[in-house]
């Protein structure tokens, strides 16, 4: 099992693409052609947010542009544990993977830690509630609940007067949030960060973003 986004088809290739989390920590695209095995993998440059093509990926039948591509259509869509991907035409090993023995294939498979994170009820209650209808995560839903909640609760208040700095004021926040929506009071700092880089991982800009300008411009 992998963990990966939804597939994509492309209009750039005869083909079909998926956005996935690689056991290294970073976040890469997958490119299948429906005319030949080989895969295609660029990895995201969270940098430039534009792919790097890895070195086994032949340009010619994978250019940059398709990458683009696919990075846009799976840009927000959440993560999800998933099997792997076998077109009826590709005889690729383990379906759109990197072929065996090649230095991407063996970050394929994900950690147990973040197999953990996306197989969790919480994690998908949160998927949940903040996606929209198109099934992409809604980063203006999730900012926006949390800014509403920021500016009514009166502890958040307090903290800010006793001094807490802002990361301690965003971390609460997140934190309550994240308990009201899961119904998990049991949540740990640890869990709430695992989460939000997951869903950091698809997010075309910093998830919590809004959120934590709208922070800034109330508390300095």
């Amino acid at each position: 099992m992998v963990i990966r986004a939804v597939l994509v088809e492309l209009a750039t290739l005869e083909a079909v693409a998926y956005r996935q989390k690689r056991n290294n920590g970073k976040s890469g695209v997958v490119i299948l052609r429906y005319d030949t095995p080989q895969p295609g993998l660029a990895l995201l440059n969270r940098h430039t947010g534009e792919p790097d093509i890895a070195a086994h990926t032949p340009p010619e039948l994978f250019p940059l542009d398709a990458f683009q591509e696919a990075l846009a259509l799976t840009s927000g869509m959440p993560y999800a544990r998933r099997g792997r991907v076998k077109l009826s035409q590709s005889t690729a090993p383990e379906a759109g993977e990197p072929a065996s023995g090649s230095p991407e294939a063996a970050d394929a498979e994900a950690s147990a830690e973040d197999l953990g994170i996306v197989c969790s009820a919480d994690y998908a209650a949160i998927v949940k509630a903040y996606t929209n209808k198109k099934g992409e995560l809604s980063y203006d839903l999730l900012n926006k609940a949390l800014i509403k909640a920021a500016h009514s609760n009166p502890f958040v208040a307090g903290m800010q007067a006793a001094g807490a700095s802002l990361e301690e004021i965003r971390d609460h926040v997140v934190k309550a949030n994240f308990e009201a929506v899961t119904g998990n009071r049991s949540l740990s700092p640890v869990d709430v960060q695992r989460i939000v880089a997951m869903l950091d991982e698809v997010s075309p800009r910093s998830v919590l973003r809004e959120f934590s300008e709208d922070l800034r411009h109330r508390f300095n």
